[in-house]
């Protein structure tokens, strides 16, 4: 079973010595308030999608990161390359203001059979090269937070494109999916993450869950719902190995990036 490697390292100023240093980054902004280090997610990214509401998050809330800096200059400075979904959210004056910097806008109301997250997705997954997939990773801010069946919807989007790294970033917390196909190095990096985690079993229960390096680690551990899931847990490593026959979620806390 081969080895895949996890480090947050998005969530420093640099990256050029992080373990997936190859990376390429994309970042989708959804329709909930900005996490505070949304700049730095975008300093790192190489395209950057807002799905529809997301948009008016983007214009409304990124001058609000920069108080001492005239609104229009942050707005002009923070121009997304693409918007897209099913524009039912999007304010027309926002819109327009994207449209004049020359930000593509992407029209999709006829499909209401995926969420706005699922179409980026499709988006950055069409644009990307096939041989540069493998290297793909795509951050994701406002997933978290607000209606519970949209978080679910976003939680739906990791395990349908399970080929992909995708993360959902909040200001508390990532998630991330861990699939059953792979063993898993997660590379902890404790001045902006952790100490809290979770591993919960999505999609089917896990018969036998095996991890290293956390405070209360499993053993060919079972986990469903309506039994165990490893909640509240705890890292005590910069390292944490976990195997599992079941796709599993990691969850991290946050920390206040330096």
């Amino acid at each position: 079973m081969d080895l895949m490697s996890h480090s947050s390292s998005f969530l420093l100023p640099s990256i050029e010595v992080d373990i997936n240093s190859n990376l390429t980054y994309a970042l989708v902004i959804l329709n909930q308030r900005l996490p505070r280090f949304t700049p730095l997610l975008w300093k790192h990214a190489q395209l950057r999608l807002c799905a529809d509401g997301g948009a008016n998050r983007l214009y409304d809330e990124m001058p609000d990161l920069f108080p001492q800096e005239d609104p229009l200059h942050a707005r002009n400075r923070y121009k997304p390359d693409v918007i897209k979904g099913d524009m039912d959210s999007i304010r027309t004056d926002v819109m327009d203001f994207y449209s004049n910097l020359g930000t593509k806008i992407v029209d999709e109301s006829h499909d209401q059979d995926t969420t706005d997250l699922h179409k980026c997705i499709s988006f950055i997954q069409d644009f990307t090269p096939e041989a540069d997939k493998s290297e793909l990773c795509i951050l994701v801010t406002g997933a978290l937070g607000g209606r519970f069946d949209h978080e679910m919807g976003n939680i739906n989007v990791l395990l349908r494109f399970s080929n992909i790294r995708i993360i959902l970033i909040s200001d508390d917390c990532l998630i991330h999916l861990l699939p059953k196909t792979h063993r898993h190095e997660i590379h902890i990096l404790s001045s902006a993450e952790g100490p809290h985690c979770g591993l919960i079993p999505i999609g089917m229960p896990s018969t036998k869950t095996t991890t290293t390096g956390l405070q209360w680690d499993l053993n060919d551990t079972e986990m469903r719902f309506g039994g165990l899931i490893s909640t509240s847990n705890v890292v005590r490593s910069e390292k944490i190995t976990v195997q599992s026959d079941s796709d599993l979620l990691w969850t991290i806390s946050i920390k206040m990036p330096t």
